[in-house]
Order: C-alpha cells, then structure tokens, then sequence
C-alpha cells in the first residue's frame, strides 16, 4: 500500500511539473533596414556576390566559402511557481568570413553558395521541429535543449559535406542539378508544412 501511495505522489508530482513549465519556441524576429555584417536567413533574400565581404584563401581549392549556421537563444523566467522558457531561434550567413575568388564570381557558383546557406536553414528548420517534439520539464529542458541543437548541428555538418562531396564542390554538373532539386524540394516543403 505504501509504494503504491509513493508511486501516485511521484506521478502527480510529475505531473504538476509538466503544468509548471510553458515553452516557446520561435524564430528571432528580423528588423529591416541595414544588417551589418550578418544576414539574417529569410527565404525571399537570396545571397549575392557583394555580400561575400571576406579575403579568398588562395590555398583553397574552393571558387567560394559561404560562412552561415544556426543557434538559439533562450531565457528562462520564473514566478509564482510557474517558469516559463523561450528559445529563439536564428539562422545566419556572416558576410565576413564569406568570400569569392576573383573571375569566379558567376551564377553557377552563387547558386552553389546560397544552397549551402539553404541547407543551413532546412537544418534549422529541422531543429526548430524537434524542440517542438521534445518533452520538456523543469529538470531536462537545459540538457535537452543542447542535445536537440548538437544533433541538428551535427547532421548539418553532414549534409554539407554530402553536398561538397558529391558535387566536388560544385563541379561535377550533373550532380549540382540532382542537389539543386533535391534542396529546392526540401524547402518547398518547409514551407507547405
């Protein structure tokens, strides 16, 4: 009788905790006028040359470096027993640490730079959907939510290096055809869900 009176004490005890805590999730709001030295993604936005602001690498073999990831920011207040947790979410491209080669400033390779930005952002998307999916409560939503973020950060880096890979970093034609569809897809659908 004792473990059974234990058992429903902790149930609803957990239970209270779950009622305690609110969490939302949403994208960081994006101010228009002038960006700096990031830009903020937005799928309408598409990149252009003049926004690769860094210094080419002259050893690489790359025609281009596109710099972007995501984060989060998130704050936590509690009161009257209640705590309520906000994690804003952003998706950027640094123009500072993006650059283009001289003479290989063409639409071919512009296109190739924004979809690695494109990736960046179905990542994030894909991030954004699992801290929806994720159980919160007051004692794991620190943890969870940087599990949830390396995760999805961790299958960017793959994605990207798919990308490069299978492309040869844009130059195999016909597999930068394949990608260019299968990331135009991936983003149509982002915005149909």
């Amino acid at each position: 009788m004792i473990k059974n009176c234990i058992l429903i004490f902790f149930l609803l005890a957990g239970s209270s905790v779950y009622a305690q805590l609110n969490v939302t999730i949403q994208w960081q709001p994006i101010k228009p006028g002038k960006e700096g030295d990031t830009i903020y993604y937005q799928p309408e936005r598409k990149l252009d040359w003049p926004d690769f602001k860094g210094r080419p690498v002259a050893a690489s073999p790359a025609a281009a470096i596109t710099e972007s990831g995501f984060g989060y920011k998130m704050s936590v207040q509690s009161r009257n027993k209640r705590t309520n947790i906000v994690i804003t979410v952003f998706c950027y491209f640094n123009k500072q640490h993006s650059w283009v080669k001289e003479d290989m400033d063409n639409y071919y390779a512009l296109l190739h730079e924004q979809h690695h930005y494109d990736i960046t952002y179905i990542n994030a998307c894909l991030f954004v959907q699992k801290l929806k999916e994720a159980r919160f409560n007051s004692g794991n939503y620190n943890y969870l939510v940087q599990k949830i973020h390396d995760e999805s950060f961790n299958a960017l880096d793959k994605m990207q290096g798919e990308y490069d890979g299978e492309t040869s970093n844009g130059r195999i034609n016909r597999k930068q055809k394949a990608w260019n569809k299968k990331i135009d897809r991936q983003l149509e659908a982002l915005v149909t869900n």
